[in-house]
């Protein structure tokens, strides 16, 4: 069937309908007469005749009429709106659901792996500013490494920004909860910060991982040494004196410091058997007087305190005590 015989048919059926109403009664007598005249006006406009045999047998929808027509359209929209009203949330909900990370291409990665690289090098040259940047930088690009994050945290313990090696400690084993080495630098911001139950507990958590962990069992003995002394009634340093600061593990200029409280430092412990081990250290200590003074010393921690006073010795300590317990990860 055409267009133009899809176009009578409902003018046909429009007329069929209102004739139907006329007899029926639905329309009134008084308006009758006006339905009428609209009837024959749309068969003159398509060409329809109900009362042509021929049309009724072409055009006719009988049984049906338009009421039942229209009945189906109204119950067929009304389900379709339901079921789109159904739908918004459902697809709502699924448009609010945030995607996951990009995948790190792996140009990225062997980027972040230069600036991580990089940043050991100013570790060991100790800028540690300079190693922070590259680090972050390293983060920036991938940020699912936790040794980025673990480096980063071990220099900004270099700089007495312990809350912030706690919190990069933290996203390292948030990202590899069998990373030990960020344990260990949790652990060592902790003491620094003067938590030591938790500087406990992160010891705990890597020496389950990694038991025979020197550093980790040296943080937690000095912790807990410092948690027994306070309960005991000894009298403990202050966070400022306990905690390393920057360069070698934490002593910047040496002066004012608890040199009993360095002495059981973890940090300072870590450096002072990497110091012994450099081969400029052990031929120094085959000199006689340098072995006097460190008798003295040893016997004598105030001497410590006299002994750098005097500028040269200062400068000699500092250059020789390297990263202490920062060393990042290669």
């Amino acid at each position: 069937m055409t267009g133009s015989d899809n176009s009578k048919r409902l003018a046909f059926a429009i007329c069929d309908y209102l004739q139907d109403s006329i007899s029926n009664g639905a329309i009134k007598s008084d308006d009758a007469e006006g339905i009428e005249v609209a009837i024959q006006c749309i068969g003159e406009a398509f060409g329809v005749d109900t009362a042509d045999v021929a049309q009724q047998k072409d055009f006719s929808i009988k049984p049906a009429n338009l009421p039942k027509i229209f009945d189906i359209f109204l119950a067929t929209q009304q389900k379709a709106t339901s079921t789109q009203k159904t739908a918004k949330p459902v697809a709502a909900a699924e448009k609010a659901v945030p995607a996951g990370p990009a995948p790190v291409s792996a140009e990225a990665k062997a980027k972040a792996e230069e600036l991580k690289a990089t940043g050991n090098k100013e570790m060991a040259s100790k800028k540690y500013a300079q190693a922070i940047d590259l680090y972050t930088q390293a983060i920036a690009l991938n940020g699912e490494n936790p040794v980025y994050f673990s480096n980063r945290a071990a220099a900004y313990t270099q700089i007495a920004k312990y809350e912030e090696a706690v919190e990069d400690a933290r996203k390292a084993v948030g990202i590899d909860s069998n990373y030990s080495k960020a344990y260990s630098r949790m652990g060592q911001a902790y003491f620094c910060l003067g938590k030591y139950h938790e500087a406990i507990d992160a010891c705990d958590e890597g020496l389950r991982l990694d038991p025979g962990n020197a550093s980790l069992k040296q943080t937690k003995t000095t912790a807990q040494q410092k948690l027994d002394d306070s309960k005991s009634g000894v009298a403990t340093s202050s966070n400022a004196s306990a905690a390393p600061a920057s360069g070698a593990g934490g002593m910047p200029g040496m002066g004012g410091m608890d040199f009993a409280s360095m002495m059981s430092n973890p940090n300072f412990m870590s450096m002072a058997s990497q110091m012994m081990n450099n081969p400029a250290v052990s031929s120094m200590m085959k000199n006689p007087a340098m072995m006097q003074m460190a008798q003295s010393m040893m016997s004598n921690p105030d001497a410590i305190a006299s002994m750098m006073n005097n500028p040269e010795m200062a400068k000699m300590a500092e250059s020789m005590m390297g990263n202490g317990g920062g060393l990042p990860n290669p």
